[in-house]
């Protein structure tokens, strides 16, 4: 049986060989067809691989609370290379660097994504949501968004829009940058946090739904804080996920996108922000 889509792309093979036996982190990666944007793989299957380096990691403490990851380039067709370092651990955190490198057409190697990430061993407390999931129309009553946007990783996941929707001409008339939609895996995927992180990714840039006018965008940065503990993603299982993305301010060729992500059954999984740049 072939492997999941996602699971595929994120497939990281430790280099137990020569010089790198000696430093457990140190994966090779393929980049994924399946996943391609429009000059390399969208933004949240990088995301998503420097997830799985922490989460393979022999030495890693607990599960995942915070992933930062900065674009410094576009990741190419072919291997790639990522390494995962725990630059500290205390008693209940661990504090991560994660660098992704790629060789250009001449050979030379050179880093086209930096992360940093923070794992916990997550205890019992009192806890409570202030972001309480929007009351919305179930799956069921949302028709599927279908694009022909030309990039291929819109169709690994199951879209369906509730507000704020793809425009469908762009004439300027935009006036505001809220979005809502259900979305999962497709096919059906059971949840971790490797796919929550690239789930957090799903959402286009606001400034086309703001303007209505389409200009160049790219993600220089974006945060993730992990809410949920496996046992709640695990609950989630293959189910759809409620996602809410809006800005707050567009200026000087970059805005912010702040983004949330409720299981099905109303807990909030994760908060995330991204810093965008677009062009006139």
């Amino acid at each position: 049986m072939n492997p999941h889509s996602f699971d595929a792309a994120v497939t990281l093979t430790p280099l137990t060989t020569g010089a790198d036996a000696a430093a457990p982190g140190r994966f090779t990666g393929v980049s994924s067809p399946a996943y391609w944007n429009m000059i390399g793989p969208y933004g949240g299957i990088t995301a998503a691989t420097a997830m799985q380096a922490v989460m393979q990691h022999p030495g890693r403490l607990g599960e995942p609370i915070a992933l930062t990851v900065n674009y410094a380039s576009a990741l190419g067709p072919g291997p790639f290379t990522v390494q995962a370092t725990p630059v500290r651990t205390n008693r209940s955190t661990q504090h991560w660097s994660v660098s992704l490198s790629q060789a250009d057409a001449a050979g030379a190697e050179g880093v086209v994504m930096t992360a940093t990430a923070v794992t916990a061993a997550r205890r019992q407390t009192w806890g409570v949501s202030d972001r309480p999931m929007p009351a919305v129309a179930p799956p069921a009553d949302a028709e599927r968004l279908t694009l022909k946007a030309g990039v291929e990783w819109i169709n690994r996941y199951e879209m369906r829009p509730l507000a704020g929707r793809f425009p469908d001409v762009w004439d300027g008339s935009g006036t505001h940058s809220l979005s809502r939609l259900w979305v999962r895996d497709d096919p059906p995927r059971p949840l971790d946090f490797p796919s929550l992180a690239a789930l957090a990714d799903v959402f286009f840039p606001r400034v086309w739904l703001r303007r209505a006018t389409r200009v160049p965008v790219g993600t220089v940065s974006m945060t993730i804080h992990f809410h949920a503990d496996s046992g709640q993603l695990a609950e989630s299982g293959d189910g759809f996920l409620l996602g809410q993305a809006e800005a707050q301010a567009f200026r000087n060729g970059f805005f912010d996108q702040t983004a949330q992500l409720w299981s099905g059954s109303g807990t909030l999984l994760v908060t995330t922000s991204q810093t965008v740049y677009y062009k006139e």
